[in-house]
């Protein structure tokens, strides 16, 4: 019975189901069908909107068109006028143009006609110009006994003449001049400088000579088979001489230090009497310290004469080796200090700094004291050294301008320069050997014999002066001082010689005759 029960109630529910969604879809079909109609009628209305708003804007746009139209047409309009009116007004400008350049055509035209008739006249005159040049010339040729090339000689050769004379005479006349002025006052500065200045000087050479008490001692330094002479030139780097003459050995070298320590050590040994290498070694260690003490005092000694401080122990101690180098016989240390009292001299005669000046020529030549030992010249050194020690750039200046190698541009080089000179070319600082001497006096007669019209010429003075015979019929009295200039021009850049050289032109006409 229940299984009945539910069997109906599944019918009915599913009937039920069955009728409602049939209901649903014919109430659904009519919604749709309203909606649609509904769309239809929405949709006809905004067509015909659509096609009004069309129309609308259509009619806008057409007018909208018409009017830029007629704008752009009634501006077209206007710009052909615009141009059609320049193009009248460049018509007019250039039909102006036209007749001003046929009026100007014709004014040129006749200027030409005219120039024309001118450059003939003008050729015409010309030519009689030249031909009365012509018969003048002639005229003249026949009346001076010149042809036209031969006045110009003359004329040429006379002016020559005069330019020679105003010439000499305005030399003589400069050089007279600053003779007055700064000849007088030179001398004046290094009369007082030489005056006021005292040093001593000795002359050395490269060997120096160790008396013995007697001839056996050469044996006893020779040693058993050479072996103590061995030994001193071993330690000293110096070569001993052993000859035949009489209680006298020879020592031999380039370096005065080491012959000094040579020296010493050896009259050392032949005061003790005991030679033997050990003992040589001995000796020889003592010498070098009391050489190196030496240097030390020379070194400070100079400074302390010269009154230069604050200088470096190294170059003291290379200012005291001077004292063993010489240049030409004169002591390098003796000179170095007279250099520098006569730059301190001068320099306070000229307004200038003293100090400096003094210390610049005590270094000068510092160079000399290592230049056997480094390579390059004593300027070259020097100016390392001092370039090594902080020393200033004008007392590096100085020294590398003190030979000329490059041109002074500071007073304190230029005082150097002339206190160098003054110390070594005064009579009796330096001495040469007779042979570069002699030769040196050859090559200066040598120089003045070159140019024409020299007959003879003699250097005298120890070379300090040439005395020139010129032949009086190649050189005149204007042409004298011309070529005096010029041979000391020449002595100046082919010669090296220490101070200055008088060149002295002598002129003499002689008229010989006899009366019979």
């Amino acid at each position: 019975m229940p299984d009945v029960s539910l069997l109906w109630t599944i019918i009915i529910a599913v009937t039920v189901f069955v009728v409602a969604f049939a209901l649903g879809i014919v109430y659904r079909k009519r919604v749709s069908e309203r909606e649609i109609q509904s769309a239809e009628e929405e949709a006809k209305r905004i067509i015909n909107e659509s096609i009004k708003t069309a129309e609308s804007k259509q009619r806008e746009a057409l007018l909208e068109a018409k009017e830029e139209i007629h704008k752009n047409r009634a501006e077209y309009e206007r710009e052909v006028k615009e141009r059609r009116a320049e193009l009248q007004k460049q018509e007019r400008r250039l039909q102006q143009k036209e007749e001003n350049l046929d009026r100007k055509t014709d004014s040129l035209e006749k200027r030409t006609e005219t120039l024309n008739r001118k450059i003939a006249s003008v050729e015409a005159q010309q030519e009689e110009i030249d031909a009365i040049k012509r018969s003048q010339l002639e005229m003249l040729e026949k009346i001076s006994g010149y042809t036209v090339e031969e006045a110009k000689e003359h004329i040429i050769s006379t002016l020559e003449t005069e330019v020679t004379h105003e010439m000499a005479v305005k030399i003589k006349e400069v050089e007279s001049h600053y003779k007055e002025e700064a000849e007088t006052k030179a001398r004046e500065y290094i009369t007082l400088a030489i005056q006021r200045c005292a040093a001593d000087h000795a002359s050395e050479v490269t060997v120096s000579v160790v008396p013995l008490p007697n001839d056996e001692m050469k044996g006893r330094i020779i040693g058993r088979e050479g072996r103590n002479i061995r030994a001193i030139e071993t330690l000293t780097g110096v070569d001993l001489i052993i000859d035949d003459t009489p209680e006298a050995i020879t020592l031999s070298s380039f370096d005065p230090v080491r012959r000094e320590v040579a020296r010493l050590a050896l009259e050392k040994l032949i005061q003790d009497g005991r030679i033997h290498p050990a003992r040589i070694e001995e000796m020889v260690a003592k010498a070098q310290k009391e050489v190196n003490a030496s240097i030390k005092a020379e070194g400070e000694r100079a400074i302390f004469e010269t009154g230069v401080h604050g200088l470096h122990p190294d170059l003291v101690k290379l200012l005291g080796r001077m004292k063993y180098r010489t240049s030409y016989g004169q002591n390098v240390l003796s000179h170095s200090i007279e250099v520098s009292h006569i730059a301190g001299l001068l320099a306070s005669e000229l307004g200038v700094n003293v100090t400096l000046a003094k210390r610049a020529g005590l270094l000068h030549d510092i160079g000399k004291a290592i230049d056997h030992e480094v390579e390059g010249s004593h300027v070259t050194i020097g100016v390392d050294l001092a370039r090594k020690y902080k020393e200033s750039e004008e007392i590096i200046h100085a020294i590398e301008a003190h030979h000329g190698d490059v041109e002074p541009h500071s007073i304190i080089a230029v005082l150097v320069q002339a206190a160098d000179s003054i110390s070594a070319a005064r009579p009796g600082a330096r001495r040469e050997n007779i042979e570069n001497y002699v030769k040196r006096l050859e090559k200066l007669e040598e120089v003045s014999k070159s140019f024409g019209g020299v007959e003879s010429c003699y250097a005298i003075q120890a070379g300090r002066e040439i005395r020139i015979m010129v032949k009086p019929e190649e050189i005149s009295e204007d042409q004298m001082t011309l070529l005096a200039r010029d041979i000391a021009k020449k002595i100046e850049s082919e010669l090296t010689y220490p101070g200055q050289i008088k060149v002295h032109l002598l002129r003499e006409t002689k008229a010989v005759e006899f009366a019979k």
